[in-house]
Order: structure tokens, then C-alpha cells, then sequence
């Protein structure tokens, strides 16, 4: 399951008449930990802010999905809920879950997480959707490996060598 973390940054930024204003935006980020989400915001924000900026705050979010459109500028959070039987006791359990699209207006997101979750075999329920002041989001790419993470068929082979290694001492 992926982690996204809301970072918020402060950055002077050139209005229409050309002066620069103090403005704060949200951004959502994808990563394993605080510090993979503060490396990669910094990142994200080198690439996008040509002057100085501050990272105020980064915060876990209960978002589970991310639903993209490029054709949409806002984004909406949506709560979804719907019922399933625990394994163990055999309950009902009420499942909530929360699905960050994007979308012009309401109806829109409301039909873009519904058109998403179709596929499911029990029926939902889309109780809240919000629209957020999120500004952009930064998805982890899967070719994407932070630097102090090994690929796992790299770490497998470094590990069957250690292992040939000592057999044979």
C-alpha cells in the first residue's frame, strides 16, 4: 500500500502585475518515510521553483488511491465506504477508504472514483467528496528506486554468492 505524505511549501511567487508574493501550496508525495517524502518534495520543488522556498510541514495522509487526470486542475478527496465479512469472527466490518482524484467540479470526481472502482464485487458507497487545496501531486514512478534501496533480484544474487561463498570456504 502506498504512504502519501502532504507537504506544504512557502515560496515568493510573481503575481500578474509581476511582484513577487509570500504563497503557501499543498503538494502530496508518495514515499516510503518522512525523510523520502522531505527528499523528494525538495526535489519536486527544485524543479518547478526558480527562487529560494521553505518546506513548513509534511504530514502522513489517510489517502489509499490517487486517481490522476490530466485534463482536471483540482482535486478532490473522496471517503468510500463498503462492508465485508472478517475472516476470523465472520462479522460484517464497515471498510473506509479515502480516493484522491482529480476532477473539475463534484459530479465529475463523483464519476471518475465510481467509473474507478466499478470492478468491485461489493457494493460502496462515495459518502463525502471535498475539494482539496492540494496543487500537485508527485507519484512514485515504478522505475524509481530511492538511493538507499537495492532492487530485490540485486540483494537476492549478492545473497546466493555470500551463501556460494561460504560453502566453499
Amino acid at each position: 500500500m502506498k504512504i502519501w505524505y502532504q507537504c506544504k511549501a512557502k515560496y515568493a511567487k510573481e503575481n500578474d502585475e509581476g511582484m513577487l508574493k509570500q504563497t503557501s501550496e499543498l503538494h502530496l508525495v508518495d514515499a516510503v518515510s518522512y525523510t523520502d517524502a522531505e527528499s523528494r518534495i525538495y526535489g519536486a520543488m527544485e524543479r518547478t521553483v526558480s527562487g529560494e522556498f521553505q518546506i513548513m510541514t509534511i504530514a502522513k495522509t489517510n489517502i489509499g488511491e490517487v486517481i490522476n487526470f490530466e485534463d482536471a486542475d483540482y482535486w478532490y478527496k473522496c471517503k468510500v465506504q463498503y462492508s465485508t465479512v472478517d475472516g476470523d469472527s465472520e462479522k460484517e466490518v464497515k471498510i473506509t477508504t479515502y480516493i484522491l482524484t482529480s476532477a473539475e467540479n463534484v459530479k465529475q470526481a463523483y464519476e471518475r472514483v465510481e467509473q474507478s472502482l466499478d470492478n468491485m464485487l461489493v457494493p460502496f458507497e462515495i459518502s463525502s467528496i471535498a475539494k482539496t487545496n492540494i496543487v500537485e501531486v508527485f507519484p512514485q514512478m515504478d522505475d524509481e528506486i530511492p538511493d538507499n534501496l537495492t532492487p530485490l533480484s540485486e540483494s537476492q544474487e549478492e545473497f546466493e554468492a555470500d551463501e556460494e561463498r561460504e560453502l566453499v570456504d
